[in-house]
């Protein structure tokens, strides 16, 4: 056989290669353009991070816990990149941010423990706030007052701003959920009284939303409920909006029970005019979202709640245990239990503790729901 004849006969494989990677490719098309007009985001599953903001406290500060909780100090020796970078590097699709009201500012502006951490001898640790955001009216971020107070963005406004920034610059993102957590109790007489949430601070949580988000870049209880009277009237009737719709958008949780999402619900039924959805029960008029923070024992109901079309947020670790015994066995349970959003300490490993982390395999930052997903997606990368 000439080199001429040989060169024709790889020709036809040459094209049957090609026209496979045409369809392939096709299909692929196919399946982001179903994906884009026909799942819903809660048939979909993304990873968070817990305390999104967290800075690692500095050794006079953790010597200082130490000294009066020694069991407190390992379960504080976390830190996150800055928001914009764990969206971008990480993947990650859900946040939380803890917040303390301060309406005249500067509550929070001079932490106590550095000047307790002076008496004992201990080092006072760094600078704190040069750039005097906290001693502006408005929520401040932190875990706890005056001993764990370090963060990635020391007031609610700012990062309401980093979050915005980032999603305005990228507007085809899976919609990002925010956990708002309202920190009103104060741990140890030593530290500042953290004050109250009243009607009135409920109030300026949704202003200070709003003066950051537009109204149509949030996704809102009164868009999830529309003309019907309840919220899970409406997941049962007409259900989550597509990713098509929601793409770019924000939505927002309050991640307290009991008396502060009652008082938010006061005066607005089913969480008309509100801009935070709430975790209540499944029969309340207002149940659209739930927090279930313990994926191994709450499996059943998780899947449950999920099945009847219910947003569901849970955790893969805590408190750095999983981490530091490379245990994947809650975040296995949490990632199989379809809990749309997984949060974690580790969305990449801490070398000095284990490989432990929660990811998705190949890089997916938006995968289909292993509970409700269409398996035709499984191994599509929902975000792109």
């Amino acid at each position: 056989m000439s080199a001429a004849t040989n060169r024709d006969c790889r020709k036809p494989v040459f094209f049957v290669l090609l026209l496979a990677a045409l369809a392939l490719t096709a299909g692929l098309a196919t399946r982001g353009v179903a994906a884009e007009t026909a799942v819903r985001i809660n048939q979909a599953q993304v990873i968070g991070t817990h305390n999104s903001y967290h800075r690692q406290a500095d050794e006079a500060m953790l010597k200082l816990i130490e000294r009066f909780e020694p069991k407190v100090r390992p379960t504080l020796e976390y830190s996150h990149r800055p928001l914009p970078e764990q969206f971008s590097r990480l993947g990650i699709r859900q946040v939380e941010l803890d917040i303390f009201a301060d309406p005249k500012g500067g509550r929070y502006a001079k932490p106590r423990g550095p000047k307790m951490a002076a008496v004992l001898g201990l080092p006072t640790g760094g600078p704190y706030d040069p750039e005097g955001l906290m001693r502006r009216p408005g929520f401040k971020v932190m875990h706890v007052q005056d001993i764990d107070f370090r963060s990635t963005v020391p007031t609610f406004v700012a990062g309401l701003r980093q979050i915005r920034d980032w999603s305005a610059a990228h507007p085809r993102h899976f919609p990002i959920f925010i956990l708002v957590e309202l920190k009103d109790d104060t741990p140890s007489p030593l530290l500042t009284k953290a004050l109250p949430f009243g009607p009135k601070e409920l109030d300026a949580i949704d202003a200070e939303i709003l003066s950051v988000f537009q109204r149509e870049e949030i996704l809102t209880p009164d868009d999830v409920r529309g003309s019907f009277a309840s919220l899970p009237g409406a997941l049962a009737k007409r259900g989550w909006p597509t990713l098509a719709a929601a793409r770019g958008k924000v939505l927002f949780g309050m991640d307290n029970e009991g008396r502060p999402p009652d008082l938010y619900l006061k005066g607005h039924p089913a969480l008309q005019g509100r801009l935070l959805f709430v975790s209540v029960p499944e029969t309340n008029p207002a149940a659209a979202w739930m927090k279930v923070n313990d994926p191994v024992g709450d499996f059943d109901r998780i899947q449950l709640l999920v099945r009847r079309g219910f947003l569901v947020r849970t955790r893969a670790d805590a408190d750095t245990k999983q981490s530091r015994e490379n245990d994947p066995r809650q975040r296995d349970r949490a990632l199989a239990s379809g809990a749309q959003f997984v949060s974690t300490d580790y969305p990449e490993p801490n070398p000095a503790f284990s490989p432990y982390c929660v990811r998705f395999p190949g890089g997916i930052v938006v995968r289909r729901n292993p509970v409700n997903g269409d398996p035709k997606l499984n191994g599509v990368d929902l975000e792109k």
